[in-house]
């Protein structure tokens, strides 16, 4: 079809908003090409160069010449919202198909079937759903104006494990007729990637890579080690500078540490993350209309969030890529002169980052373990059955099976809720790829070590370089640098902070799934029956308490005065209702004296009764040992037992460390059985505020 440049500008201004807009250099002639050109394009650009355009201005030129909808593959709801919004100023009618609109998926699909719909978003996880793809995607395969694959460097990043939905990409391009257009596009492309997303989108395709030199971000790093250092530091330097922007942590946990530390200190913080929930469009308005400082955020907030007067983005610490350090800086400073991008170094950077890569593929062992289970399930077995014979983590378990089913042949399928073992062997490549990406992931922390070790100035070429970008000479930093120095009372009211920010406990509502043969337990736990509510000191190892807590539990085989004062003080502060009237512990086999002695000095603290009255009914593993829920709850299946005569008031069940949480729901569950009142759950620390992993919201 011909391309209408009149036209084409005419879209371009109503939907930016502005009269004058003009395109910038390489958007016109992508979308000319589009149409009348090479039907498939990677565009590398920079954030904020506008490749939405490219795709929206082409799919209503394709509509308007009377072709089919546009079908745009998007990873994140925040693009997602921003696009349907872009989307509805270009005068298109959007739909969206994702994890949040459940609801609205029969209505949607429907409309999409009818031709109601000009441009349909999905996430790639849509494309494994074989009724999707059956009902949705093959009656308008024919019909399809054009495919684009947003954010494209996800193929590449995210597509070989946290979302390998993406590899299905490739299949769906192949099935498509030869006519239908695939554009994808990104800001971040190293040759690494543009290799990746070339074999996706197969041969003959046109290149369109810009510059990515970002004039306006005054890129910096600083080490400053610990995290009250790094609180210090935050909390002094944003009440400094002006505007508004995006702390991104790499944990839900810290996020919401950061978050609270700052509003202590007078600033305007809110948490988003994967798990902020519907709140999520609220927070992005709020800070769009600078109704807060700053949003301290995963990367649940970022592809696709577009505030042009962003004024700064600081990392608290290291992403595990350059590639994920520029797209996230390159949030800031869009529609401004200078803007800040400043990554803060910190001791635990390393730590999590590798646990990123550790466990971003399962291992040999692991998927050995379970085609041999799998084959001995000639039905086939669910993830709970497979989780009741199989010591291993969920995530661990979902992420082999899923894995592997992407596989051609795949060696094991999805049936309904039932994964089933085939003929197919897994093929070398399969592990050939585990390897390569391990590798390549561990020379990219190496990068962004040596990225966090630059003097200022260094940054912006680093990261060119490191993206293999088409630049000339860079700028200089249009900012001075902001300074390291941290006030060392502001430290302290960091390392106090850090060290009274009691967690909450949430007690479990049912006995897991399948039950608990032992004791015959199963479906929702009665009311009268459950624990209450439960606090902790310190989340295990943590910045604060919790590495006292491991100290006194390995090394010194005791907890110290100070950490039960503290976990007195916690009970204090929390002042459960009804207000406990005695004290019992959970009991040990291999520590006994441990818990015990800990709980006998926090009930003479509190002026309440001890009464130790539950033991261990028969000697278990350790529940550490244990690596899921299912796992977990059939070793505490009948392993303890109550000896003595129970109170009957509120009582405090003090434990060491609180993880599944189903070691404290049974011995809760005895207790309330053997007429205690209600029971509330104490511990030196949890280990399941443990978040590490990523947060993409899909």
């Amino acid at each position: 079809m011909s391309y209408n440049p009149t036209r084409a500008l005419e879209l371009l201004r109503i939907g930016s908003g502005r009269p004058d807009a003009t395109f910038h250099p390489g958007q016109e002639e992508a979308i000319r090409e589009l149409l009348e050109g090479n039907p498939r394009q990677l565009v590398i650009q920079k954030t904020g160069w506008g490749k939405s355009f490219v795709y929206f201005i082409a799919a209503r030129l394709l509509r308007e010449a009377g072709l089919g909808p546009t079908i745009i593959i998007s990873p994140l709801l925040a693009l997602m919202r921003n696009q349907i919004a872009a989307a509805k100023r270009m005068g298109l009618r959007a739909i969206t198909i994702n994890s949040s609109n459940v609801e609205e998926w029969q209505s949607a699909e429907q409309a999409v079937r009818a031709g109601q719909a000009d441009v349909l978003l999905i996430s790639p996880e849509r494309l494994a759903n074989q009724r999707f793809r059956q009902e949705v995607l093959a009656p308008i395969s024919s019909r399809i104006g054009m495919l684009v694959i947003d954010e494209a460097h996800c193929i590449s990043d995210w597509g070989h494990d946290f979302r390998p939905h993406y590899r299905l990409i490739q299949r769906v391009i192949a099935n498509l007729p030869a006519n239908v257009r695939v554009l994808a596009t990104t800001a971040t492309a190293n040759n690494r990637v543009l290799t990746d997303v070339s074999e996706i989108l197969g041969r003959d395709v046109a290149v369109r890579r810009g510059p990515l030199h970002r004039e306006s971000l005054t890129l910096q790093s600083i080490r400053l080690g610990g995290a009250a250092e790094r609180l210090a530091w935050l909390a002094s330097t944003l009440q400094r500078l002006e505007g508004s922007g995006i702390v991104y942590a790499l944990t839900k946990r810290d996020a919401s540490t950061v978050a609270a530390w700052l509003r202590t200190n007078g600033l305007s913080a809110e948490c988003y993350t994967g798990a902020t929930g519907e709140s999520r469009p609220l927070l992005e308005q709020k800070l769009l209309n600078n109704e807060v400082k700053v949003l301290v955020a995963t990367s649940a907030l970022g592809m696709g969030f577009d505030k042009p007067d962003l004024a700064f983005v600081i990392h608290y610490q290291t992403p595990g890529s350059v590639i994920a350090c520029y797209q996230q800086v390159g949030r800031a400073g869009r529609g401004i002169k200078a803007a800040y991008g400043v990554l803060l170094t910190g001791e635990e950077d390393t730590e999590i980052n590798s646990w990123f890569i550790d466990n971003a593929f399962p291992t040999q062992e692991e998927v050995a373990t379970v085609l041999r289970l799998l084959a001995t399930k000639p039905t086939g077995a669910s993830v709970d059955e497979l989780q009741t014979e199989l010591n291993m983590r969920r995530s661990r378990l979902v992420k082999a099976l899923e894995l592997l089913g992407l596989e051609a042949p795949a060696p094991v399928l999805k049936d309904g809720t039932k994964w089933k073992r085939t003929a197919a062997p897994v093929p070398a490549s399969f592990w050939e790829r585990v390897e390569r990406l391990t590798a390549l992931r561990r020379s990219e922390l190496a990068q962004m070590k040596a990225y966090g070790a630059l003097s200022f100035g260094e940054h912006m070429p680093f990261l060119l370089k490191a993206l293999d970008a088409i630049d000339g000479a860079v700028a200089p930093p249009a900012l001075p640098p902001l300074s390291a120095a941290v006030d060392p009372v502001l430290v302290r009211g960091a390392s106090a902070f850090l060290r009274r920010t009691d967690i909450s406990l949430k007690p479990r509502a049912k006995w897991p799934n399948l039950g608990l043969p032992k004791s015959g337990l199963r479906g929702m736990i009665p009311s009268q029956l459950r624990v209450s509510d439960g606090r902790a000191l310190a989340y295990w190892g943590d910045a604060g308490w919790g590495d006292d807590v491991r100290i006194g539990k390995y090394t010194d085989k005791r907890f110290s005065d100070e950490l039960v004062d503290a976990l007195v003080a916690v009970a204090r502060r929390w002042q459960p209702q009804p207000q406990p009237t005695w004290v019992t512990c959970v009991p040990s086999h291999r520590n006994p004296k441990l818990v015990y002695d800990a709980a006998a000095r926090v009930a003479s603290r509190l002026g309440l009764p001890f009464h130790p009255v539950l033991h261990i009914g028969e000697e278990r593993p350790e529940q550490k040992t244990m690596s899921n829920g299912i796992q977990q709850a059939r070793n505490v299946d009948a392993a303890f037992r109550i000896a003595g005569q129970v109170p009957t008031g509120p009582v405090l069940l003090v434990d060491d460390v609180i993880d599944s949480r189903w070691t404290t729901t049974m011995c809760g569950w005895l207790l309330r059985r053997a007429g205690s009142g209600e029971v509330f759950p104490l511990a030196f620390a949890t280990a399941s505020g443990e978040d590490a992993g990523n947060d993409e919201d899909v």
